[in-house]
């Protein structure tokens, strides 16, 4: 169950695999979704059960009865309440799967609750198609969406009329050809290079400034100790101890938080692979045959959706022109790491602009 949730699999396809299969539930019952995924802060469901990484947690909640109903309710009890006992030899759950499902729960949390439009399930609800909800017309901006069995066209065109819109397009060779553009065109060597070249400016950039930021806070470092010694040399001197207790009190938590500062390690700096484009291809090639495969595809979609920030169809020549923008720190994790890490976005993001114009092709 935990390896098909972090594959991609919703909570209600697993349960009714298990219910085909005839493994029995809970108590012998089917399965259910809700059994499965449960409530992340209770604690309940078989994913968030943290006896199988081996912690044992009691008191997490209390249940209270309703007077008007006579039901019983419950109650998340505050977590210093929790009693926590580990009991690894109960463990079953490795810690990088377990953090994969956490991770793929707490993002489906974060498009679930929103500010401003309160809970929207919709968000998480799975694309019927790859491309369901990327794309665009490139006239109105409105979506792109299906209009028959087989084709897309603009909805604006066809709802409200406010469009010229009116091209159409074959699911099956759009699918084709954004594949195509993502595989040979996407990532050209060339722009490859130029941002390499980019990307390694900005990070010696990043680096000179975590060095000059380094060295302010050693000096620092090396002044508060020299007064730290001169107030000591003070009271030995004859100097009375209360009458530099305060400035020693506050030289003292000062060089507490500057050695905390001066420890704490920057972040790695992202490492770029030297075959880049190519590297990049041959893992698109294997994410595109990974979709014909039953037990791949679900993972293989999500991955490749990462890769796709929006896909324009523009209208010229009474043709279609596809306009494929690319999601920058998705192409380069999947490039230089696993297809679902996104461990170096943050620096990424900061030179994205750099030689990455949007592929532009006709159907």
């Amino acid at each position: 169950m935990f390896k098909d949730f972090a594959h991609g699999r919703s909570p209600r396809a697993i349960a009714q695999s298990l219910n085909k299969e005839g493994i029995p539930g809970p108590a012998g019952r089917s399965w259910g979704p809700s059994t499965i995924y449960g409530n992340w802060q209770r604690g309940t469901g078989i994913l968030n059960n943290e006896l199988y990484v081996g912690r044992l947690v009691w008191n997490r909640q209390q249940f209270v009865k309703d007077p008007r109903t006579g039901k019983r309710q419950a109650r998340l009890n505050p977590e210093s309440k929790w009693i926590i006992e580990e009991v690894p030899h109960l463990r079953i759950i490795d810690d990088d799967l377990w953090l994969s499902v956490k991770e793929r729960q707490q993002d489906s949390r974060s498009r679930v609750v929103t500010k401003d439009k309160g809970i929207r399930s919709e968000r998480v609800r799975r694309p019927n198609y790859l491309l369901s909800g990327l794309l665009k017309c490139g006239t109105c901006g409105g979506g792109f969406s299906k209009i028959s069995q087989s084709h897309y066209g603009c909805s604006t065109a066809r709802n409200k009329g406010t469009c010229d819109n009116l091209l159409t397009v074959r699911r099956d060779v759009l699918e084709a050809t954004v594949l195509d553009g993502l595989k040979n065109q996407l990532m050209h060597p060339e722009l490859v290079t130029a941002f390499v070249d980019e990307f390694r400016r900005e990070m010696n950039r990043q680096r000179a400034e975590q060095d000059g930021h380094r060295d302010r806070i050693a000096r620092d470092l090396e002044k508060a100790e020299r007064e730290t010694h001169r107030l000591i040399d003070a009271i030995k001197a004859g100097v009375p101890g209360a009458a530099v207790k305060y400035e020693m009190t506050a030289l003292e938590a000062r060089r507490v938080e500057l050695l905390a500062q001066l420890e704490a390690a920057p972040p790695p700096m992202p490492r770029l692979h030297p075959n880049l484009a190519e590297l990049y291809r041959r893992k698109v090639v294997n994410l595109a045959e990974a979709l014909n495969e039953e037990h791949t595809r679900l993972e293989a979609a999500e991955c490749l959706r990462e890769l796709i920030e929006e896909i324009r169809l523009v209208p010229k020549n009474g043709k279609l022109q596809v306009e494929l923008y690319g999601e920058l720190a998705a192409l380069l994790n999947l490039a230089n790491e696993h297809p679902r890490s996104k461990g170096t976005g943050v620096q990424i993001t900061l030179v994205a602009g750099v030689g990455f114009e949007p592929t532009t092709f006709r159907l």
